[in-house]
């Protein structure tokens, strides 16, 4: 079973568990300025072909954001969902967004916590995530494993 769980942004976090064994990291899906500005969602979905071929994914979770403190950003978010959403379609891989809320809540104690909180209490479960983007997977992973959604994975 591969579970994957994306914080999606133009630097994406994910982790993945697969037969026992946790990676994770951030992928960064920022452009130059010769690109055109459809080629981070060219990335991403290349990127989602590259794992899901290396270790088949069965069930896709991502962190559900209600609100952007930009334009651009809820557009990018918005446009890498559906890149997601689409390929799991396709794929016959069962997703499901997860609020930012109950995640952060589960991990630190505290629905508003900070990055730095977030990144805190991941290293508490024994990982190293180089940024927020990858803490923010990670924590997604713990949320779904232990928390209230353990039951439909097992």
């Amino acid at each position: 079973m591969g579970i994957l769980t994306i914080d999606i942004g133009t630097t994406t976090g994910w982790c993945m568990r697969a037969n026992g064994a946790t990676v994770s990291g951030s992928l960064d899906l920022s452009g130059d300025r010769h690109e055109g500005a459809g080629m981070r969602f060219v990335r991403f979905r290349a990127w989602l072909y590259e794992m899901h071929e290396k270790c088949p994914i069965t069930g896709v979770f991502y962190e559900d954001v209600q609100a952007h403190k930009g334009h651009y950003a809820g557009q990018v978010y918005a446009g890498l969902r559906a890149v997601l959403m689409t390929f799991c379609e396709l794929h016959n891989i069962p997703y499901a967004g997860v609020g930012v809320q109950k995640i952060k809540k589960f991990v630190t104690g505290k629905g508003n916590a900070g990055k730095g909180a977030v990144i805190a209490a991941v290293r508490k479960f024994g990982f190293s995530p180089a940024d927020d983007n990858e803490a923010d997977a990670i924590a997604l992973l713990l949320y779904i494993e232990d928390g209230p959604l353990a039951a439909a994975l097992l």
